[in-house]
C-alpha cells in the first residue's frame, strides 16, 4: 500500500528539514493545505481555471503508427497541448490559488527546462502577483526561447551562478531567497520534491492527469486503466500525477524513466535510481546522487528538466520497494526518440518526453497490451538542440 504518513513520508523517503527561519511557513502550509484542496469553494475555481484557461481535459491519443512499430497499443497523454506546453501549468494554478488565501504578495520559483518558469510567470500575470524565477545559468543558454516568454509575462529572472549552474543550483538559490523573505513570498516548487507537504501538494494538484486518463481509457479500451504507464522522472511532477491514481492498483505497471546522460558510469549522468544513496536534498530524504562523504555529485542531462541529482521521495520509494520499474536512457536514445516520433506521428516531444519514448526499446509489451506514455510538454523550447543533431 502506497500511501504518506502523517509526517510527510513515503516508507523512509520525506519529511521536511528546513532551517529554522521557514519552520513557520512549512508548517502553515502543512496544516491548511489538505482541507483548502478539498474546499468547494477552492475546486470550483481550480476546475474553472483548468477547463477555461489551461484547456484540459487534454487529449488521450491513439499512437497508430507508433503502436505498430512496437507492435502493442500506445496511447499519448497529450500534457503538451496545455497552455503554456507542459504538465507544468496544473501545480501553478493550484499553488497560487492557495498563495492568494495566505495573503503572499511575491513568488518566487526555480527552473530548469524552463517550463515551470513559464508557468508560474504565467498564472502569477494573471492574477497581477510579482514573480521571480531562478534559473540556472546554462539553462538560461540552453533553453532561450522559455526566459523570452518568461520576460515577456513579467517575470525577473534571475540567474544561478553556483555549481553546475543548472536545476539543483537554481533551487538553492529560491530557497535562499524564501528564507531571506518568508512572510510575503510563497515558493510554488514546481516538482515532488522540497519539504513535506510540498511534494503531496504538488502530486496532488498533478494528479488531474490520471484522473482524466481513467475515464478516456474507460471510453477508448473499456477498462478505466492501463497495463503499463510509463513517465520521465527528474524530481517527477508529471510521472506523479499520471501515477496518483494507480499507486496501489497492482495491474498497472508503472514505469520511472531517467536520464542516463552520456552513460550511466560516464560520470555525466542523472540516473538517480541506479547512482543515488539516502541522503537529503532540498528539504527531503529521498534518494540522491552524492559522494561517500556527502557531497552532491554534478548530474548531466541533454534534458535541462531531468538534469537533477535526486528524485522526489514518492520516486524513491516506489522504485525502492519495487512498485515501479526505473529505465535509463541516454542522451542520444532520447534524441532518436524525439525525431521517431515527430516523424511517425508529426509530434515534436520536450526532450524530457523524449526520454519517456525512448524507453519503448528497452521494454517488451504483449500486442493485446494497452500503453500510455505520459506525454508532458511540447519540443518547442528544444529544437535548437534537436536541430544540432538532426540526422543529414
Amino acid at each position: 500500500m502506497i500511501q504518506l504518513d502523517e509526517y510527510g513520508y513515503y516508507g523512509k523517503f520525506g519529511g521536511a528539514f528546513v532551517p529554522e527561519m521557514l519552520f513557520s511557513n512549512v508548517e502553515e502550509l502543512r496544516k491548511i493545505y489538505v482541507d483548502w484542496i478539498a474546499e468547494p469553494d477552492f475546486q470550483k475555481e481550480f476546475q474553472r481555471l483548468l477547463r477555461d484557461y489551461v484547456g484540459r481535459p487534454t487529449p488521450l491519443f491513439f499512437a497508430e503508427r507508433l503502436s505498430e512499430k512496437y507492435q502493442t497499443q500506445i496511447y499519448l497523454k497529450r500534457e503538451d497541448l496545455n497552455h503554456t506546453g507542459a504538465h507544468k501549468i496544473n501545480n501553478t494554478i493550484g499553488q497560487i490559488l492557495i498563495a492568494e488565501r495566505l495573503g503572499k504578495t511575491r513568488i518566487i520559483a526555480e527552473t530548469g527546462a524552463g517550463q515551470h518558469g513559464v508557468a508560474t510567470a504565467t498564472v502569477c500575470a494573471l492574477k497581477g502577483i510579482r514573480c521571480i524565477v531562478y534559473m540556472g545559468e546554462v539553462d538560461i543558454l540552453r533553453q532561450a526561447p522559455n526566459v523570452a516568454r518568461m520576460k515577456m509575462l513579467g517575470a525577473e529572472v534571475r540567474p544561478a551562478k553556483s555549481g553546475s549552474r543548472t536545476l539543483k543550483d537554481a533551487t538553492n538559490e529560491a530557497i535562499r531567497d524564501w528564507i531571506q523573505n518568508p512572510d510575503d513570498t510563497h515558493y510554488i516548487i514546481g516538482s515532488v520534491v522540497g519539504p513535506h507537504p510540498f511534494p503531496d501538494m504538488v502530486a496532488r494538484f498533478q494528479s488531474v492527469i490520471s484522473l482524466e486518463m481513467k475515464k478516456q481509457l474507460l471510453e477508448k479500451t473499456g477498462k478505466d486503466y492501463p497495463d503499463h504507464l510509463i513517465a520521465c522522472v527528474g524530481g517527477g511532477s508529471n510521472a506523479a500525477g499520471a501515477f496518483y491514481h494507480y499507486l496501489n492498483r497492482k495491474e498497472v505497471g508503472l514505469i520511472a524513466v531517467e536520464a542516463a546522460g552520456e552513460g550511466i558510469d560516464s560520470g555525466k549522468s542523472a540516473a538517480t535510481s541506479v547512482l543515488g544513496t539516502d541522503g537529503i536534498i532540498h528539504g527531503s530524504r529521498t534518494l540522491l546522487m552524492q559522494t561517500a562523504d556527502g557531497q552532491i555529485i554534478e548530474p548531466h542531462s541533454i534534458s535541462a528538466g531531468l538534469d537533477y541529482p535526486g528524485i522526489g521521495p514518492m520516486h524513491a520509494h516506489l522504485i525502492a520497494s519495487g512498485r515501479a520499474k526505473a529505465v535509463a536512457i541516454t542522451d542520444q536514445e532520447a534524441l532518436q526518440a524525439g525525431f521517431e516520433l515527430a516523424r511517425l506521428e508529426g509530434i515534436i516531444p520536450a526532450l524530457e518526453s523524449a526520454h519517456a519514448i525512448a524507453a519503448l526499446d528497452k521494454l517488451s509489451f504483449e500486442k493485446s497490451e494497452v500503453v500510455v506514455i505520459n506525454l508532458s510538454g511540447r519540443g518547442d523550447k528544444d529544437l535548437e538542440t534537436y536541430m544540432k543533431f538532426a540526422p543529414k
